[in-house]
C-alpha cells in the first residue's frame, strides 16, 4: 500500500497556495473519469493532511487541482480553469506529486 501527498505553490507570489481543492481519482481504464477516492483543501502551507486515508495500491490515479477558482477569488485572469496530473504507483512507498502554480503555466515532478 503507498501514500500520496502533495504541495502547492504558488510562483506569481512565492509563496504556498493556500485555499486549492484538490481530488484524487482512481483510474478504471485508459479514458476513465475514475472515482473520486481522496480530496481535500491546501492549507496555509499549501498542503493537504490525509489526501487519500485509505492509501493507494498499484494502478493507475489522476490528481485534479482546481486552480481557476484560486486565482478567481485573487482577482487574476488565469489560462488553466484546473490542472490535472495523471500518475502510476508501480511499487508500495510514498509518492508526493508538487505542483508549481502560475496564471500561464503549472510544473510538476515526482518527489519525495
Amino acid at each position: 500500500m503507498s501514500s500520496l501527498s502533495t504541495h502547492v505553490l504558488d510562483a506569481v507570489n512565492g509563496q504556498p497556495a493556500a485555499g486549492v481543492r484538490v481530488t484524487v481519482f482512481s483510474q478504471a481504464g485508459a479514458g476513465s473519469d475514475g472515482a473520486s477516492i481522496g480530496s481535500g483543501t491546501t492549507d496555509d502551507d499549501g498542503r493537504v493532511a490525509g489526501l487519500v486515508p485509505d492509501g493507494l495500491q498499484h494502478g493507475t490515479y489522476r490528481i485534479v487541482f482546481a486552480t481557476g477558482s484560486f486565482f478567481e477569488r485573487a482577482g487574476v485572469r488565469a489560462f488553466y480553469p484546473e490542472v490535472a496530473i495523471t500518475f502510476v504507483i508501480d511499487e508500495d512507498r510514498h509518492y508526493h506529486v508538487p505542483l508549481l502554480l502560475s496564471p500561464f503555466a503549472f510544473s510538476t515532478y515526482r518527489g519525495s
